[in-house]
């Protein structure tokens, strides 16, 4: 059987009890109560904050995007820029090997231009000759005419000799080749007997270079005109003279002999 007392104390102690339940629980969810504020307050600015740092990071990202693409309109201009200037470059490289070859070219006909000149000029350039021990210049159409002129005169066409002889001394009347041809001419009016015209070209060979290499046989041809003219006295005086004159020369014994018939 329970107390009085404690039966009178039980309502007021439950209501007691109950009051400091409330207490205690009321205690916990105000301050839970602050509790969710700051944490919404901090959630809050954490949004906040990774919403200005998504625009800025956008941001940055566009504008990393625009850098991007004027590096590449950068880039692209300098990838035409380079292939211009390759285009440039194989270009004048082209120009520069055509100019090397155009070169190549002018300096070639160049030189074909001056060796043709300088064969034109050796044609009419005098060169050193020697004919019957003398040397001395002559002109290459002075030497091809006189070749030309001894050719007919070896042939044995002596009629025809003479008129080229005659014709050549007309034409070069100081050539070097002159005491000769003046010999060949002789001999070729001997042969046809033009013994007077003969006898004028041995002695003008004689007059015109007396210590010309021909002009024993020249003595002597003189010699064989007068006996052929009859002058036996002129011939034997030449005779004497060549013997005197040219004593140790071929003609010189030669001469010695027909002094001997003549006698």
């Amino acid at each position: 059987m329970k107390s009085p007392v404690f039966s009178a104390w039980a309502p007021a102690s439950r209501c007691l009890l109950a009051a400091v339940l409330a207490l205690g629980c009321l205690a916990p969810a105000t301050a839970g109560l602050f509790d969710d504020d700051e944490a919404r307050k901090a959630i809050l600015d954490l949004r906040q904050r990774m919403t200005d740092s998504e625009k800025r990071f956008a941001e940055e990202t566009r504008r990393s995007g625009e850098d991007a693409a004027q590096l590449r309109r950068s880039l692209i201009d300098l990838q035409n820029q380079l292939d211009a200037t390759r285009a440039e470059l194989s270009t004048m490289r082209g120009q520069q090997e055509q100019m090397a070859r155009d070169l190549a070219e002018v300096q070639r006909q160049q030189k074909d231009a001056v060796q043709t000149v300088d064969e034109r000029l050796r044609k009419f350039e005098p060169s050193r000759v020697t004919v019957d021990g003398r040397e001395f210049l002559a002109d290459p159409a002075e030497k091809r005419d006189y070749d030309a002129a001894m050719a007919i005169f070896r042939k044995g066409e002596f009629a025809n000799a003479q008129l080229v002889f005659v014709d050549f001394l007309n034409r070069y009347p100081k050539t070097g080749y002159r005491a000769s041809a003046l010999f060949w001419l002789g001999n070729a009016q001997f042969a046809t007997k033009g013994y007077k015209d003969a006898l004028a070209s041995f002695r003008a060979l004689v007059a015109l270079a007396p210590d010309h290499q021909r002009v024993p046989e020249a003595a002597l041809a003189i010699a064989n005109c007068q006996l052929e003219l009859k002058d036996n006295k002129g011939a034997r005086k030449t005779l004497e003279d060549l013997i005197a004159n040219y004593p140790g020369s071929e003609a010189a014994q030669a001469a010695k002999e027909r002094l001997a018939r003549l006698r």
